[in-house]
């Protein structure tokens, strides 16, 4: 079956509206962080404060809206959500402008980003499981994927010479006209959708809020699945503020060999997501996420022996490349497992106890990487992080058969779509 073919007019909306979101937010990539390093000359832990209680926040303030929009309609979520962002990345420049920005402020804009992105993101896994078929999963999700990284590729180095050019908040305008953009793609995606209804009573209980952990943790394979990818993507996206301290401020990169550095390696993902659907063909769900999903933990020990110059950027660039590729390949398998294997009626209370889990998790080892780098330094910091992933996959999966979609699940599953 090509991985070309149409998927819907609606689903080109979606697409349409997720791109433009994504190549925004490839021209901000590490946006928050570089205004704080460059504007208001933070300290790393000041940076890995910023990366920790933001997404913390967010995460705890996400915690009610996933049964609140697991029963409203999601394309007026994610509008909702977009518009948002929009309005809040906006706050930035203004108080820029007036002279008055402060680290508090940039405090206050991850945590409604990261709040807004949580919403966003579980809305959306529910729309794409209504939109289209349950085999074509795997090759939207693919198709998301490549966008990410192609947003990533292009975005980064073009947001580094922007604000070299224009100054550092430039970035932030363009990410946030782009969540404008989005929102105006996903209203023109037009088309009915039912309000979901409540089985029972009215009110959203306390039960309902648990309902996501209880089934991702009951779930032997999704079980398996969620630690691991806490615990890898908590530590790759630790070393993200200390990578920024060390390569902006002590070894004296330019923003934009700072941008290069996580652009260039981005064409990997474009490799990794096209790939998907054709190694799953050949080798089976199993073996691709073991042997991936090892292969995600092995590069990251690679930036502790990061140096100055053109040595130093390329170093950066073969690590990122390894570990883009890997990340790539595993995570279109591991977005369409997670929709196969859960309920309609479940998605976004699944999806956002799952991002709600990686967001706390990622504020935790965020902050401890921040204190332990205060403490010796950034080096040591991630030295530490590429030290600890290593054991990550011994959480992954070991038996086939809780990799693989129940049958009742399935049925289940073709039948709502």
């Amino acid at each position: 079956m090509s991985t070309r073919r149409s998927l819907g007019r609606r689903f080109g909306w979606l697409w349409a509206s997720y791109a433009v979101s994504a190549y925004g937010s490839g021209l901000g990539f590490g946006a928050l962080p570089l205004i704080a390093v460059l504007v208001l000359h933070a300290s790393p832990a000041q940076v890995s404060v910023l990366a920790a209680l933001g997404p913390a926040v967010g995460a705890l303030l996400a915690v009610p809206l996933g049964p609140w929009v697991e029963f409203h309609r999601k394309r007026r979520v994610m509008v909702a959500m977009d518009l948002a962002r929009f309005a809040v990345l906006l706050t930035v420049p203004v108080a820029y402008a007036l002279g008055r920005l402060s680290f508090g402020q940039l405090l206050v804009v991850s945590a409604v980003l990261a709040t807004a992105r949580i919403a966003f993101a579980a809305a959306s896994g529910a729309l794409l499981k209504s939109l289209v078929r349950p085999d074509d999963l795997l090759v939207a999700n693919a198709r998301f994927e490549s966008t990410t990284w192609s947003a990533i590729a292009i975005g980064p180095p073009l947001g580094g010479a922007a604000v070299g050019l224009f100054g550092p908040v430039v970035t932030v305008v363009a990410d946030a006209l782009s969540y404008l953009l989005s929102a105006l793609g996903l209203t023109a995606m037009r088309g009915y959708e039912d309000r979901p209804r409540r089985v029972g009573a009215g009110r959203v209980r306390a039960g309902d809020l648990l309902d996501g952990w209880r089934h991702l943790l009951t779930h032997p394979g999704l079980r398996a699945l969620y630690l691991n990818q806490l615990l890898v993507a908590g530590l790759i996206m630790a070393t993200e503020p200390l990578l920024a301290v060390l390569l902006l401020g002590e070894l004296g990169f330019p923003p934009w060999q700072y941008g290069l550095a996580f652009a260039v390696p981005c064409v990997g993902g474009l490799i990794g997501s096209r790939l998907a659907r054709r190694v799953v063909a050949r080798h089976g769900q199993h073996r691709i996420i073991r042997t991936v999903g090892a292969l995600r933990a092995i590069w990251l020990i690679g930036l502790a022996f990061v140096q100055p110059g053109v040595v130093g950027l390329a170093t950066v660039i073969a690590v990122e490349l390894a570990i883009i590729i890997s990340m790539s390949l595993y995570n279109p398998l591991l977005a369409t497992y997670r929709l196969e294997q859960t309920p309609q009626d479940r998605v976004v209370r699944t999806l956002s106890a799952w991002s709600i889990g990686s967001s706390a998790t990622i504020a935790v080892l965020s902050a401890l990487g921040g204190l332990l780098a205060q403490a010796t330094s950034p080096r040591t910091a991630i030295t530490v992080a590429g030290l600890l992933i290593l054991a990550s996959p011994l959480l992954l999966p070991r038996r086939p058969d809780t990799v693989r979609p129940a049958p009742e699940r399935a049925e289940r599953i073709s039948t709502i779509a």
